[in-house]
């Protein structure tokens, strides 16, 4: 690595990572100092396993080295062996991803086995409830037996909902059989996530062999072989599957005794709608069970609030504890989420939005890609953001940072590395075995800070009880995806996290943004008491 030139470091390293660097202290983006970041992101192990810094590397070998290598690898092309080496497919955990790393002399370290000591003492639950959970999952299974079998379960963000809903769904998988269960997710992230929860809580509450039925993305579905388990779904699939065969969706329907719609705030849109209606009007015997943390559509139209109200009968099942407004306020009190401090960054993005992007916004709650890219460049809002983050590590030990794009995301990283941090960048791109160290290293133990930049994987599913702050840098008009990028930072003492928190919002002039959790969790009260008078 001590020959790469300079042209070659920015390749890898990229150039918006080094204008940066020299903005910042132009010494931070010599050669020298390029080629100890590079060394300091990535193990050695990644940098000769990564295609592209592996094709650089080999260029620099010298010719002798490189025959060496050739032979070692079993490469018989000897006319171009550079070539030959840059080209060879090097597949993982095979004898010649092993025979690269001995020729480098890089040993992969076995992980530490730790055995569990048993405790017979003591009965712990596998997969518990606290008391608020148990509370609200009783009282959701008796709506379930009474018409007409609807109701929606209203849980802050960071309370258990997907927990409390896979301990539902495990007493009703036991009381009958076989039988279906549909979960029904507008996300792949969403639907993996659900489908990784009911594998861990049907092993441990489980009473017989069941399966999981994934029909998502490239996953695809056998109705006929569908008969016992869980069906985990994309709405937009199952949407788009009906529409080609009403077999299908009345074949699901009919073996369905149960589905459970995940973020129900979505159920009324057309396309969602259809497809519940389909599943449970024609089936006295189906129960429709809704989940959220904003039993609302939007912050302002109480019409499409109301009609989502009575889509569930006006059954809401909310986290209610005595003597407190709000839910969030007791969870904290007891330390079950941290004390959260919501901060604002203010930025003039100088960004016109056009009416064709403001109606965008509105119906699919998101920024358009264009000017999100603009906003992903914007050098002076990065500045903004690597000092905000920097300010926030002399306070907190892990901090998790979500930006506005995959390439977003590693420039902060690697820009927070050579000022000095310990930061490391995760999203869709990186490999899985990357992608494990990298988390395995964030939640670890070490007192240093570090923080963790990512793009798309870490919104629901992630646990890591130790981090404090979030930098939320990627705008949003959904209440959604927002609550879960604060449900990473917000886990409370007794939920193995902090008493307090810090959540940094950017936000940017003319587009959207977010206050808190707290607020938007009672914001359509009023909407649902309504419909309960009448």
């Amino acid at each position: 690595m001590s020959r790469l030139d300079e042209q070659t470091l920015q390749t890898l390293l990229g150039s918006s990572v080094v204008q940066l660097l020299k903005i910042l202290d132009p010494k931070l983006a010599t050669p020298s100092q390029l080629g100890q970041i590079l060394a300091s992101l990535y193990s050695p192990e990644s940098l000769l396993l990564r295609e592209e810094f592996r094709c650089e590397l080999i260029d620099l070998l010298r010719p002798e080295q490189a025959k060496i290598l050739a032979t070692i690898l079993g490469l018989t092309d000897t006319s171009d062996i550079f070539q030959s080496l840059r080209t060879v497919k090097i597949r993982r955990k095979s004898d010649q991803e092993r025979a690269l790393l001995d020729f480098f002399e890089i040993s992969i370290p076995e992980p530490e086995y730790i055995p569990e000591v048993p405790q017979p003492e003591s009965l712990i639950p596998s997969y518990p409830l606290f008391c608020h959970q148990r509370r609200v999952s009783q009282e959701v299974q008796q709506h379930l037996t009474l018409e007409p079998k609807r109701v929606l379960l209203h849980m802050p963000t960071g309370s258990g909902k997907t927990r409390t809903a896979m301990n539902i769904i495990a007493d009703h998988l036991r009381s009958l059989e076989p039988t279906l269960v549909v979960w029904l997710a507008y996300s792949e992230e969403l639907c993996e996530q659900a489908a990784n929860e009911f594998q861990q809580a049907w092993q441990h509450l489980g009473n017989r062999e069941v399966l999981i039925y994934r029909f998502w993305g490239n996953y695809e579905l056998d109705i006929d072989q569908a008969q016992d388990g869980i069906v985990v779904a994309g709405l937009s699939k199952v949407y788009s599957k009906a529409k080609g065969s009403i077999r299908f969706i009345n074949r699901l329907g009919s073996r369905s005794s149960l589905v459970v719609i995940d973020e129900a705030h979505q159920a009324i849109a057309e396309t969602y709608r259809l497809v519940l209606d389909a599943l449970v009007v024609p089936y006295d015997n189906t129960g429709l069970l809704g989940l959220t943390a904003t039993p609302g559509r939007t912050w302002a139209d109480i019409n499409a609030d109301a009609e989502l109200a009575n889509f569930f009968a006006q059954r809401k099942v909310t986290l209610e504890i005595p003597g407190y407004d709000s839910p969030v306020d007791y969870l904290v009190e007891e330390g079950y989420l941290a004390r959260a401090n919501y901060r604002s960054l203010m930025y003039e993005s100088g960004l016109s939005l056009t009416d064709r992007d403001r109606q965008r916004i509105q119906n699919e709650l998101e920024l358009p890609q264009h000017l999100l890219d603009r906003l992903a460049e914007d050098e002076q809002r990065n500045l903004c953001i690597l000092l905000e983050i920097e300010d926030l590590a002399l306070r907190h030990q892990r901090i998790i940072v979500f930006g506005i794009s995959v390439q977003h995301a590693k420039l902060l990283a690697v820009v927070l590395r050579a000022r000095g941090l310990i930061a490391d960048a995760v999203t869709g791109d990186t490999p899985s075995r990357e992608r494990e160290r990298l988390i395995s290293s964030f939640k670890d133990n070490s007192p240093e800070p570090k923080v963790l930049c990512n793009y798309g994987v870490l919104t629901t599913g992630f646990d890591a009880p130790r981090t404090s702050a979030a930098v939320i840098a990627r705008p949003t008009k959904s209440l959604v995806l927002y609550s879960q990028m604060v449900g990473r930072a917000i886990r409370g003492v007794r939920a193995g996290g902090n008493e307090t928190a810090e959540i940094i919002t950017v936000v940017d002039s003319d587009l959207p943004g977010f206050d808190s959790v707290s607020a938007a969790f009672t914001n359509w009260e009023d909407v649902w008491r309504q419909n309960d008078d009448e």
